[in-house]
């Protein structure tokens, strides 16, 4: 059934923009697959959900900053979901995995795979661990296509290979605002994501590659020490949306980080 020409609804509204927080913004097109598959899924053209995507990013602050063109306007909806679901990422790749399977008809249990749940931790409900393991896979999907699934640091493009890093470690970020938080991870390989994750680097606020002094005289051969030091004072490569946010990368620097 064809919406188009209708005015859009909250659900709509929300799906549009969960597929805008993991879609480049020079990937918003009609002949983006994805996009083409929620039209569908909505009874919309794919123009119709680009625009809609496009009214959304009006109200993000990083394209803001950077002076990257968006619609001129969006709607007093637009700004409600923006500014709802902008601080709650968990909540909003949840709700838009449930309103999915209720239009196509499919049990949540199907769309969210709850069978694979393993067992949970007594006093967490069966809800509340599908909320994170979904969260956990968008926060992976959004920070890798924000980076267009290279490692920022080596530019590496195999997504096999690559991890969504936290820049502040899951286990002390707010479940709400900071875990699945894009803007808290990095696209990065395996030896630097551990590298990362230990301490042994971090970014310093212009976004260059800082290597602590307690790798620096760890024995190795001199081609990885070469390999390795070559990206000292590099700037990493930046994503099309989700900058790495400031006060993330403080706390790497001042908790995380061995020193120089």
């Amino acid at each position: 059934m064809s919406r188009n020409g209708e005015k859009w609804n909250r659900e709509e509204t929300i799906l549009a923009f969960e597929l805008y927080c993991r879609t480049p913004f020079s990937k918003i097109s009609q002949s983006n697959k994805e996009i083409q598959e929620l039209a569908a899924l909505l009874g919309r053209t794919p123009g119709s959900v680009g625009l809609k995507m496009h009214n959304l990013a009006h109200f993000d602050p990083e394209l803001q900053k950077r002076n990257v063109s968006a619609m001129a306007h969006g709607s007093k909806l637009d700004y409600e979901i923006f500014q709802e679901f902008s601080n709650d990422w968990e909540s909003l790749f949840y709700q838009a995995q449930i309103i999915k399977a209720k239009m196509m008809g499919l049990p949540a249990e199907d769309i969210l795979e709850m069978d694979d749940v393993p067992q949970l931790p007594e006093g967490l409900s069966r809800e509340q661990m599908v909320k994170a393991r979904v969260g956990q896979y968008y926060f992976r999907l959004s920070v890798l296509n924000a980076y267009h699934n290279q490692c920022c640091i080596t530019g590496l493009q195999l997504p096999k290979l690559l991890i969504a890093s936290h820049i502040k470690p899951w286990d002390i970020s707010d479940e709400k605002t900071e875990r699945t938080n894009p803007q808290n991870g990095l696209a990065l390989n395996p030896f630097h994501d551990k590298a990362f994750d230990k301490g042994y680097i971090t970014l310093d606020k212009k976004f260059q590659v800082v290597i602590s002094s307690k790798i620096k005289d760890i024995p190795m051969d001199e081609e990885t020490k070469q390999w390795f030091m070559s990206y000292e004072n590099k700037t990493i490569q930046m994503p099309d949306k989700f900058y790495p946010g400031k006060a993330f990368i403080e706390y790497h620097n001042d908790f995380v980080f061995l020193g120089i």
